[in-house]
């Protein structure tokens, strides 16, 4: 929001009542009306965005059966699929030097989150046909021009539409606590649809062989879990820094989102390539070296993550009286707004 005024506003003695002129409050019923109003369709557009999110959501579960949600087996290959991410998300959450962030805003986001996966889930599917005719250059424009920027937006919609607005973000690093939760819900709902369309869940009931096999697509998932943390850790801290910073909040949230769109991108492109290229240099299977291409990439960008965290940690500490600690300032209570 500016802080310029209109010229009569800033021209006229301060005990003039420019209202309806030059300035504008609520006092008549009129306005009262419109003020209702406005609230109404804002809190209805949420509701059909969440509405029709869920809609998605629950028709992707039935393509696979309701009964899979809570069978044990694949809730356990989904659980092992996302603890790097989680480990991830959680030294995020540890890092943020100021105040602890509420239970119910990280919940929120991280449900949110799963419900939103699903836009990405349906423009990913109408999309893709259009570039599968050029090849691994159709591929890549793929990733930069709808999977990247889709995606990173979908999870960064699941902070916006409610951990931001509530008053308790008050700190730009919030920002990246909720994107990197943002990034788990995600990747916990992806691995989901991954594992259930690509299992028998009934051979994986018959011995130890199956079973394996299960735990071998888990752990390749697991890989690419993290990356989806770092991402929208990046494109949080960036809405984070954009709230406080109302004045340039359009080209802030752009910029967060072409960073994390462009890290995503760049890994889908070249995971293929770059394990083949090791896996022929080294020796190395297929998996081990997808392993070491991961261990690369997201460790780089990762470190790059935390950097812009540890940095925001310093600046932080270094404006704080001597005599207060940080570590007394944070607090684990869901405090009411």
């Amino acid at each position: 929001m500016s802080s310029r005024s209109d010229p009569v506003e800033e021209a006229a003695p301060e005990d003039r009542d420019l209202y309806d002129i030059a300035t504008w409050e609520e006092r008549t019923s009129l306005d009262g009306l419109s003020v209702a109003v406005y609230w109404l369709i804002t809190r209805l557009t949420k509701f059909l965005v969440l509405f029709t999110a869920l809609l998605i959501l629950l028709t992707i579960l039935a393509s696979f059966g309701f009964g899979l949600v809570f069978d044990p087996v694949v809730a356990g290959l989904v659980a092992l699929s996302a603890i790097p991410a989680f480990g991830l998300a959680a030294y995020v959450y540890v890092s943020d030097v100021t105040t602890s962030e509420p239970l119910s805003l990280l919940v929120a986001t991280f449900l949110l989150s799963v419900l939103t996966a699903t836009f990405a889930a349906v423009l990913n599917s109408l999309t893709q046909p259009f570039f599968q005719p050029l090849g691994y250059l159709g591929l890549v424009l793929f990733f930069f021009l709808i999977v990247g920027p889709v995606e990173e937006t979908v999870k960064l919609l699941a902070v916006r539409l409610y951990a931001y607005t509530d008053e308790r973000f008050d700190a730009v690093i919030d920002g990246a606590v909720y994107g990197a939760i943002a990034g788990l819900g995600f990747v916990v709902i992806e691995n989901f649809v991954y594992i259930a369309g690509n299992i028998d869940i009934d051979e994986l009931r018959l011995g130890a062989s199956a079973l394996g096999a299960g735990d071998g697509i888990a752990a390749i998932r697991a890989l690419a879990g993290p990356g989806h943390v770092v991402y929208s850790a990046f494109a949080g801290y960036y809405l984070g820094l954009a709230k406080f910073n109302p004045d340039h909040r359009g080209p802030i949230i752009v910029k967060g989102l072409l960073i994390a769109a462009a890290i995503h991108a760049l890994y889908n492109s070249l995971v293929g390539p770059a394990t083949t290229a090791i896996s022929s240099l080294t020796g190395l299977p297929l998996v081990p070296a997808l392993f070491v291409f991961v261990l690369g990439f997201q460790g780089f960008f990762g470190y790059l993550l935390l950097v812009k965290i540890w940095r925001y940690r310093e600046a932080y500490l270094s404006t704080r009286p001597e005599s207060v600690d940080p570590s007394t300032e944070r607090s684990d209570v869901d405090e009411p707004n």
